[in-house]
């Protein structure tokens, strides 16, 4: 069921697949690559979006380890079921909410609090602990990205963003700990991977390598590997419970004719 509806939200994407505008050179910048002991500044200033109150980052992660998405609140393609299902993953790993916190931080400095506020209520819906979601001005994305090494590239024609589909770990103390895909989180892994950072443990940078996922390839305006293959399995899964169900109602009618 997952799979499905993860396929549903792909199909109903605003845009679908849509024709890139950005240069391959522009492309061949988008990426995750951490420095050794990355780690985000705790001193930036950012807004809360649901309560428009400004604070630091350090007193937003206030101590706990987070998961940290940064995203485009009016992305209507990978950011979306990012957001969900990184939400539904934090659920499962059946830590309180406090060791267990979402952090979303907007990468597009025009979105202001409202925007971000009413798309990440559109998304959540009624699921319970809603993440703590952030906006910050320009210079200030423009740090925390470039302390996190992540990179992106801004498409002005379809005032989109091309930029890595992943989620950050923090450490308690703003350290890089991990980089998650946030399309194939298990929340068993993820209570490991949370209680080690909630104790300071730092993965390796091959670590964080291999977890890196792109969601959307701009320059080919197709889905890259992974959101292919969720795509076909959830076409195969679809297929298999219609013969299912056709199988069965076939064996029911057999029965009452029997009988």
């Amino acid at each position: 069921m997952r799979l499905l509806a993860l396929a549903a939200l792909f199909a109903l994407a605003p845009g679908g697949f849509a024709e890139a505008r950005l240069a391959r050179a522009e492309l061949d910048r988008v990426a995750l690559a951490p420095a050794p002991g990355a780690r985000a500044p705790l001193d930036l200033p950012v807004t809360d979006a649901l309560t428009g109150e400004t604070t630091r980052l350090g007193a937003v992660l206030d101590g706990h380890p987070a998961l940290l998405l940064p995203v485009d609140y009016t992305c209507g393609n990978v950011c979306d079921p990012m957001i969900g299902l990184s939400g539904d993953a934090l659920a499962k790993t059946g830590l309180d909410p406090k060791d267990r916190r979402l952090v979303l931080v907007g990468i597009d400095p025009k979105d202001d609090a409202a925007t971000a506020r009413e798309r990440i209520a559109a998304i959540w819906g009624d699921r319970p602990a809603r993440p703590v979601t952030l906006v910050a001005d320009a210079a200030g994305i423009t740090r925390l990205t470039g302390d996190l090494g992540y990179r992106y590239a801004y498409d002005e024609a379809s005032d989109s963003f091309a930029h890595p589909a992943a989620a950050l770990l923090l450490t308690s103390d703003g350290r890089l700990a991990r980089v998650l895909s946030p399309l194939a989180l298990d929340g068993k892994d993820l209570r490991l991977a949370l209680t080690e950072a909630g104790e300071g443990q730092v993965g390796t940078l091959s670590d964080r390598l291999a977890l890196l996922c792109y969601g959307y390839d701009a320059a080919k305006g197709v889905y890259t590997p992974l959101i292919a293959r969720i795509l076909t399995v959830a076409g195969v899964a679809t297929i298999l419970a219609i013969a299912g169900l056709i199988l069965v109602l076939i064996r029911i009618r057999q029965r009452q004719e029997a009988a």
